[in-house]
């Protein structure tokens, strides 16, 4: 199955690493900008390596250390903004998320709703201090959601799925994405969960009379 949009309505493509803590903090913040204007969303779990790889991207461990001094500085700053708790520097930090990636697309092609199951993920890695690599613990976020567990994982190991993952990748670069959350609407595209005031201005501008 594959999930298919209303023609016309207006969409806002998401491409989001399952390891980015700022697309944990902004996720609710652009469903509810969605809902508010009635406007589609395709969330497109991407390969941030590579995407950095490909665009010039620094991973956040080979930054410079005042780089990542200051990305706690900023994170803790946003948390007490929006009154949501992560760590900014968990056990298991930014892991390999392909599988959790394709099991996020696998979901969506099954019609299932993916925001609370993108969430799940980013929360056990930012908050409840889980490996989101493991298999065991994927399996019991895709069964803390009410999901198939085994329908879900076969379909997020099908070649479809991997190949729609690698995709997205290619898709976001050739956006412009570099880093992740980002949203592109009508071709612009704003990158970081700071940005969501403005995508919401550039839509509320598309839908006016």
């Amino acid at each position: 199955m594959t999930r298919h949009y209303r023609p016309g309505r207006p969409v806002i493509d998401y491409y989001f690493w399952l390891n980015s803590d700022w697309a944990y903090l902004g996720a609710d913040r652009l469903d509810a900008l969605a809902r508010r204007h009635g406007v589609e969303i395709r969330h497109k779990p991407v390969d941030l390596p590579d995407v950095y790889a490909r665009t010039g991207g620094v991973l956040l461990g080979q930054r410079a250390p005042e780089r990542q001094r200051y990305r706690i500085t900023e994170l803790a700053r946003w948390c007490r903004q929006l009154d949501i708790h992560v760590n900014p520097l968990p056990k298991y930090m930014c892991p390999n998320a392909d599988l959790a990636s394709c099991i996020v697309i696998a979901a969506d092609a099954l019609g299932e709703p993916v925001l609370a199951l993108y969430k799940a993920i980013l929360r056990a890695q930012w908050c409840e201090e889980r490996d989101i690599s493991s298999e065991a613990t994927l399996r019991d976020i895709v069964a803390g959601q009410g999901l198939d567990v085994d329908r879900t994982m076969a379909l997020a190991r099908a070649p479809g799925t991997v190949a729609r993952y690698r995709l997205n990748t290619d898709e976001a670069v050739a956006a412009g994405v570099f880093g992740s959350p980002s949203y592109v609407f009508d071709g612009e595209l704003f990158w970081g969960q700071d940005r969501l005031e403005m995508l919401e201005a550039a839509v509320a501008a598309r839908l006016a009379p």
